[in-house]
């Protein structure tokens, strides 16, 4: 069976034809995602009909999808205009084929589940959960990925841990994890300290750095904070850390010795893992859901 496979982000777009197990011919295309949703579908459309032929399509994208219908339930303004988009019932009518949707997180746990780092935790139950310009998550449980009632479990970025700063009235994500936690506010915090340390990449060449060591320890008190309460409230067997940053051995340790001095001791058998698909997880994930 031939599955075309796309994972829509907001700068990019990776595609690739998934063949017994394996995603051939993969590709970046950019997603221009200021230019609006319609633009976007437009994209993810034209990549699509290169690779025919096809037996089935997966789709894995950023924002809220209701995966029954195969479209976005709510995406903020990185895709103007791409809440409400059908992509399911689009691409159905293009090609004719079966065609599965399903939030790039969600695609992504599942892809480690099956392919990755979440394969040998027990019953399949775990949380993931991504660090980039923002934080998304995901919680498996039983190998099936938890979609709550409307579609939007999983919202972790916007667990609040800052709530002496809160004003939803002018900011819905004021004192969220996201707007400390993710590697948006890394550089954030890096910059006040050094403006030259633009990206994740610049900050981890500067690691023999002391001023690095010490902005590290800072930010990762904000990630532990917002995983001490989510290791607390699920009580998963394993915990999967995804995203670029986290790619860092050095910080996956600072993570795991300061999350493992912050919970009770009841659970402290929680592993902590590194994603270990990179940028196939989202891609592995969708192709799955279609061949399933």
């Amino acid at each position: 069976m031939r599955i075309a496979v796309v994972d829509i982000g907001g700068t990019g777009i990776k595609s690739g034809i998934y063949i017994d197990g394996v995603i051939h011919d993969i590709r970046e295309t950019p997603t221009n995602a200021k230019q609006g949703g319609e633009h976007v579908y437009t994209t993810v459309e034209t990549i699509i009909k290169s690779y025919q032929p096809f037996d089935r399509i997966g789709v894995s994208t950023a924002g809220q999808v209701d995966s029954e219908k195969g479209c976005i339930i709510f995406a903020n303004d990185n895709i103007p205009g791409y809440t409400g988009v059908r992509i399911k019932e689009r691409l159905t009518q293009a090609f004719s084929v079966p065609v599965v949707v399903e939030n790039d997180v969600n695609c992504a746990a599942i892809g480690e589940s099956k392919f990755g780092a979440g394969k040998d935790s027990p019953n399949s139950d775990f949380l993931c959960l991504t660090y980039g310009t923002g934080v998304g998550g995901a919680i498996m449980i039983g190998g099936e990925v938890y979609h709550g009632s409307g579609f939007c479990a999983g919202e972790f970025g916007m667990t609040i841990t800052h709530g002496e700063v809160r004003d939803a009235s002018k900011d819905i994500a004021s004192g969220c994890y996201e707007r400390y936690a993710s590697t948006t506010a890394l550089v954030r915090m890096a910059q006040a300290v050094d403006p030259s340390w633009v990206s994740g990449k610049v900050i981890f060449e500067q690691i023999d750095d002391p001023r690095v060591d010490t902005l590290l320890n800072q930010w990762v008190h904000e990630v532990v904070l917002g995983l001490t309460n989510f290791i607390h409230i699920f009580n998963p067997a394993m915990v999967i850390l995804g995203g670029g940053v986290m790619c860092q051995h050095i910080l996956l340790e600072k993570v795991k010795k300061s999350l493992y001095q912050n919970i009770m001791p009841s659970f402290t058998g929680v592993v902590v893992k590194q994603a270990s698909l990179g940028n196939t997880a989202g891609l592995l994930g969708a192709a799955y859901l279609a061949q399933k």
